[in-house]
């Protein structure tokens, strides 16, 4: 039976894997059909029933290195990198030679500030397997890199020999991200327009397909606003919105130093609990015909659900809690009536260094949301509306959601946090100052950033490639946009 689920679900048949291994697990409950059960309910987004079938697992444990490294991959889906560690830690010792273990290890660590670890894990890969282009990516963003002590000539080598697709992608983004910490920017830039002209071409992105989710949230709203409601939830999470790379995880680092707050990182939650109330069934999260379908869900049912959602990623059970999902931004109408007790604060940052910052960070490959950011005029596209949709809930909202730009907050810590703080309803703390010391967990791309104090390097980057960047700035103009 745990063969055949198995079998069904690598086949795409995923529920049939999922009864054929509960079936399996009823008759012996081996910690290996526990792990792959596990994995199995988070792709299907069963987050509750996963944590349950881990807590199981662990009573017995797998005594296999792929039940253990499995354990470890769904506690690390779950936001729990802490209890992920010691299961890819056992993977490596019962296979030390299989990288795959390796890396998931190296990244954990990673995540949770232990960079030198992490460093030796990927040297480590490096050395049995010099070409890893995930191990190399990953290395060149644990640390700001020095002209002493640097990998740009090992990256030129491997990125200049890769083949086309995902490996030249990956060593491209690293060796672009080491060029510049070596300060040789306009090398730098070079190679990341091309090896972001390359993926592009392979995208079957238009970016009207985005545009329409804009227009139907802002044609859906009225309709939304209007409809009628059960008694909504008297939580109050704090949200954190906003483009990609703007500040939205320096923020989350801030308010989750506060001893009253916790941060469960970027959640899908929200998105999925309208998807449910919904009730389509195509194939995506956020699509116009959702979007319509949600104009007659109760928001406080989707309130209900969101937080059910949150609640399996939440490692204290009292005090509040911060989703910093940037594209939450898409929701902020249906969370302002959902969870009327929320606090939602939004990052602004100037347009021209947002369109380079998204440009120059390398998301998720295989995630659809991310297909504008390989293309300048596409991002700035993608802003343009970004700013029309934040203008729309200013109006629709007024006083709902705080606008909090990050040079300001560079420029004045202190001052911004305290207006943060009191648009959140939490008192002064001054540990909110020294959010870089906080040795919480952080698995997005601004991992090394967080660790630091703030510093005011990023502003105005753009001016370093303004002539390459002429095109996204004559839009703006154009658009009406102020590209400061």
């Amino acid at each position: 039976m745990f063969l055949a689920g198995i079998a069904d679900a690598e086949a795409g048949r995923i529920r049939a894997g999922i009864d054929l291994i509960e079936q399996a697990i009823a008759l012996v409950p081996r910690g290996e059909y526990r792990a792959q059960l596990a994995r199995l309910y988070t792709l299907v987004r069963r987050d509750g029933d996963a944590a349950a079938v881990l807590r199981a697992a662990e009573a017995a444990l797998p005594g296999d290195a792929l039940g253990r490294d499995t354990m470890g991959c769904v506690y690390a889906r779950l936001g729990d990198h802490e209890a992920a560690l010691a299961h890819f830690l056992s993977a490596t010792t019962l296979a030390p030679d299989d990288g795959r273990f390796r890396y998931n290890l190296a990244a954990t660590l990673s995540f949770l500030g232990r960079t030198d670890e992490a460093a030796a894990a990927l040297e480590a890969i490096l050395a049995d397997a010099p070409d890893d282009a995930r191990a190399h990516h990953l290395l060149a963003g644990l640390r700001r890199q020095t002209a002493a002590d640097n990998h740009v000539e090992r990256l030129r080598a491997v990125h200049d020999r890769a083949p086309p697709g995902r490996a030249r992608l990956l060593t491209g983004y690293a060796l672009v991200k080491e060029l510049e910490d070596v300060d040789q920017p306009d090398e730098a830039f070079a190679r990341l327009a091309a090896v972001n002209a390359a993926h592009r071409a392979s995208l079957a992105y238009d970016f009207a397909r985005d545009a329409a989710l804009f227009d139907g949230m802002e044609a859906a709203w009225p309709a939304m606003a209007r409809a009628p409601m059960g008694t909504p939830p008297a939580d109050a999470p704090i949200l954190v919105i906003g483009m990609p790379r703007t500040g939205t995880t320096l923020v989350d680092r801030i308010l989750a130093s506060h001893p009253a707050v916790e941060s469960v990182g970027e959640l899908q939650a929200l998105p999925l609990a309208v998807k449910a109330a919904a009730g389509t069934r195509s194939r995506t999260v956020l699509d116009p015909e959702t979007i319509v379908a949600a104009t007659r869900a109760d928001a406080a049912a989707i309130g209900r659900d969101y937080l059910a959602r949150a609640a399996h990623h939440r490692r204290a059970t009292a005090g509040r809690f911060v989703d910093k999902f940037p594209g939450n931004f898409l929701y902020a109408g249906i969370a302002a009536r959902a969870l009327p007790n929320a606090a939602i604060v939004c990052l602004r940052r100037s347009p021209m260094d947002t369109v380079l910052a998204n440009f120059r960070n390398l998301f998720a490959i295989g995630s659809r949301y991310y297909d504008y950011s390989y293309d300048l005029l596409d991002i700035a596209r993608y802003y343009h509306r970004f700013d029309r949709m934040m203008a729309f809930w200013r109006t629709a909202l007024p006083g709902r959601i705080l606008e909090l730009r990050y040079e300001a907050l560079v420029a004045d810590q202190e001052g911004q946090t305290r207006a943060l703080l009191a648009h959140c309803g939490l008192d002064w703390s001054d540990r909110c100052l020294d959010f870089h010391t906080n040795a919480g967990a952080v698995s997005t791309p601004s991992a090394a950033q967080v660790r630091r104090p703030i510093y005011g390097s990023s502003v105005a980057r753009w001016k370093r490639h303004a002539a390459a960047l002429e095109p996204v700035r004559a839009f703006f103009e154009a658009h009406g946009i102020a590209a400061d």
